[in-house]
């Protein structure tokens, strides 16, 4: 991975873990998912206004895209109702990475250095390990709810990836896609009786809409960007080791606690990182 990509994409996870923290200490989760969504469309409409368009081979992509960024949003909203962000998020973002590499290297044929699925598989374990060593009642339940969203998570990157590459122009692919994924979500929270919610985002969602929503449509097409430029299972683990950056706002920010297991989880995401940036 070249050094420009490396050190934007790891820009990019520090922003992630900036919005991340404020849907962490929102109150209503659901709220706070609907305002990301919703929020990435000022900023992708500006870029699908201004910027060249995309190639028509990318629309099959910008649906599947969307598609499956529902099937992500659901099973996130699924988890956060049983289950605490500080379990689902890691277990789910670890995950994600893990997915993106099996299917890479046994369906699409990627090949990739020992090392380097070596490196994957230390940030992955040191993100998870976060999640699945916290006590919760419905522990089972909640870890399956988490890796079902890691897999969707793991599924859009490869779509998006994929997408980004044939349509030579990723932000503005990304763009339709985020406004199409945010046409589709108000189904699933119709389905998972979320009433109310374009109101309660204008009521008590407003600053996560606004900030989350745009640092989130900046960080992803940053990444989305990287991943026609790396293969897209380095750029997906290298995007996740935000957590490291969320145990130290949480920790100088939200006097939360360092424990042996955030240690043990820096040092394991932190050896992945060096990894993939020297193999």
């Amino acid at each position: 991975m070249e050094n420009h990509v490396f050190f934007l994409v790891l820009l990019a996870t520090f922003m992630h873990a900036v919005w991340n923290g404020m849907v962490k200490y929102h109150p209503d989760k659901a709220v706070a998912v609907a305002a990301i969504v919703f929020g990435h469309m000022p900023l992708a409409i500006v870029a699908i206004i201004f910027l060249p368009a995309p190639t028509i081979d990318c629309i099959p992509y910008i649906v599947a895209s969307a598609i499956v960024h529902q099937g992500y949003q659901w099973y996130l909203l699924s988890a956060y109702q049983i289950g605490d962000l500080t379990k689902v998020y890691p277990i789910a973002r670890g995950f994600a990475p893990l997915v993106a590499t099996i299917i890479s290297i046994l369906i699409l044929g990627l090949v990739l250095k020992s090392l380097i699925i070596l490196s994957i598989l230390l940030i992955c374990f040191g993100i998870m390990i976060l999640g699945l060593l916290e006590k919760e009642s419905k522990k089972f339940k909640v870890i399956q709810l988490s890796l079902f969203t890691g897999f969707f998570i793991g599924l859009y990157s490869l779509v998006d990836g994929y997408g980004a590459r044939v349509s030579l122009s990723p932000i503005v692919y990304m763009s339709w896609s985020f406004i199409l994924s945010a046409a589709l979500f108000p189904i699933v929270l119709i389905i998972k009786n979320h009433k109310n919610i374009f109101q309660n985002v204008f009521n008590s969602g407003k600053k996560v809409f606004w900030i989350g929503g745009t640092l989130s449509y900046i960080i992803y097409t940053i990444v989305v960007w990287a991943f026609t430029k790396a293969p897209i299972p380095m750029v997906g683990a290298l995007r996740e080791s935000s957590i490291f950056f969320s145990i130290f706002i949480g920790y100088f920010f939200l006097k939360e606690k360092i424990t042996p297991t955030k240690i043990f989880s820096i040092v394991l995401i932190l050896a992945g990182v060096i990894g993939l940036k020297l193999f």
